[in-house]
């Protein structure tokens, strides 16, 4: 039996794209049921209807003040779609101990710095400012506490003297599309070793 998983997007689902890709070729131990946005207009869901994944959105303005009643409705679409593994891919929602616990062990995250540096937003702009030699990005476990489970897979690109935030994003952006895939594909085959790039 495959493994079910779902991917939670906010955006253009840039790497819900390649994860999708990655789970329809070959030999895979899973496959995708479910990409769920935060925003109904979020660019991905579209592509993953071209790629023929059910889609649903749950959007999160009208929850203001109350994360808990929009847990409960991403639950909702969950619940329909009856996933083993969720996939968070560029979701820009923090979700709280209630939400993810449930799902401890079983939901990844791709972050945009080699962690446990630069847990949370502006993390290739905070690597130029520290003058690092080398920044990347991380796959790691879920857990309540942001941008911190176990570590399942890095890659790492060399920071250039005349690199802005934006450039080094792009190229960041690369290896995040040839990680995350990797990284499921051992994942979802019962595999934690520590993927590197």
């Amino acid at each position: 039996m495959k493994k079910r998983i779902a991917i939670f997007i906010s955006g253009g689902g840039s790497n819900m794209v390649r994860l999708v890709e990655d789970m329809l070729t070959g030999d895979h131990a899973a496959e995708p049921v479910l990409v769920l946005a935060n925003d109904a207009d979020a660019g991905g869901l579209k592509k993953a209807a071209e790629l023929g994944v059910p889609t649903a959105s749950v959007d999160h303005r009208p929850f203001k003040g109350d994360r808990e009643a929009f847990q409960a409705a991403l639950n909702e679409q969950l619940d329909a779609a009856n996933p083993d593994i969720l996939c968070l891919a560029g979701f820009m929602r923090v979700l709280t101990e209630s939400f993810v616990a449930p799902w401890e062990g079983r939901m990844l995250n791709i972050h945009p710095s080699l962690l446990p540096k630069y847990k949370g937003l502006h993390t290739h702009a905070r690597a130029l400012e520290a003058g690092d030699k080398e920044h990347g990005c991380t796959v790691h476990l879920v857990t309540p506490k942001l941008d911190d489970g176990p570590i399942l897979g890095q890659a790492k690109v060399p920071v250039l003297e005349d690199d802005t935030p934006e450039s080094l994003a792009a190229r960041v952006l690369v290896q995040e599309h040839k990680l995350y895939p990797a990284v499921l594909r051992r994942f979802a085959a019962g595999n934690t070793d520590l993927v590197t790039l």
